[in-house]
């Protein structure tokens, strides 16, 4: 069932219930790949349930396919099993590691855009999608320092690990937002410089912000509030570029109920026609 240019939200089980017993209208739900690699029990139930009814969107967190290190194949193995079990309309990774040796950091972390790490990079995306049969998207992170050895600018980095794996996107609006504060880019001119061709899913999801040690402004990627309206403008800049494209709501922590969540994917809906891009261009233009 393929994902259509709406908006969804991540599955939580504290909303199953909810869900099928109601029925909401919403585009597609996502789900941690990880937190579904079990055999079996209620959590396996209650996602064939809803899979039944809704697309689906598989979103990895374990693959850590910046690690200087091979794939672990018995994840990939479990991995390729859940999508043959639920086929997912898309399934996308992230642009980070998480493993070092044998031991699992339980954090995604940067790297340095180098040539090298291209190469590692676009073997692994090459390792993942013929394992799994499927393409995979890549997602840019959320970063909080620079590395002083990267030779590309992350848009140009990401572009080329496009172009040499024919992967697709996955734009992490807010994480834009979030890297571009801490690091005090242009966000905008970060979008302008995205391969936006090939994003075929949005994100969006809250941050918690703090000061560093020089009282600078520092945005944590927390997932555990509401969209942000810096975040909403940014997206809306987006969407005026791309048309209506599948939106995720992330929310991760601190979960809301299920109605609030669910007005934040209505939100975004809202934001995919033209009534509310002109309103937020004029909000921006006034900003």
């Amino acid at each position: 069932m393929n994902i259509p240019p709406r908006a969804g939200v991540g599955l939580k089980p504290q909303h199953y219930r909810e869900i099928l017993e109601t029925a909401p209208d919403i585009g597609f739900f996502e789900v941690h790949a990880e937190n579904y690699m079990g055999a079996g029990g209620p959590p396996h139930r209650y996602l064939a349930a809803v899979r039944e009814c809704y697309p689906l969107s598989l979103h990895g967190v374990g693959l850590s396919i910046g690690a200087a290190r091979p794939l672990d194949h018995d994840h990939l193995r479990r991995l390729k099993e859940l999508i043959a079990r639920y086929q997912p309309g898309l399934f996308s990774e992230h642009l980070a590691w998480s493993s070092h040796g044998e031991a699992f950091l339980n954090d995604l972390l940067p790297m340095p855009y180098t040539k090298e790490t291209l190469q590692r990079i676009a073997c692994h995306i090459d390792e993942v999608q013929e394992t799994l049969g499927c393409q995979m998207l890549l997602e840019n992170p959320s970063t909080y320092v620079a590395f002083a050895e990267s030779t590309y600018a992350e848009p140009d980095f990401i572009a080329e690990v496009q172009r040499r794996t024919g992967c697709g996107l996955l734009l992490d609006v807010s994480n834009v937002h979030v890297a571009s504060t801490n690091q005090q880019w242009d966000p905008f001119a970060y979008i302008d410089a995205y391969p936006l061709g090939s994003v075929q899913e949005i994100h969006l999801a809250g941050f918690t912000p703090e000061t560093d040690e020089k009282q600078r402004p520092l945005l944590i990627d927390t997932h555990n509030r509401p969209v942000d309206r810096a975040v909403w403008q940014l997206y809306a800049y987006v969407i005026g570029k791309l048309g209506p494209t599948p939106t995720l709501i992330e929310w991760d922590a601190d979960l809301p109920s299920w109605g609030e969540l669910h007005a934040e994917a209505e939100r975004a809906e809202a934001y995919m026609n033209s009534d509310a891009l002109r309103q937020e261009k004029r909000l921006a233009g006034a900003g």
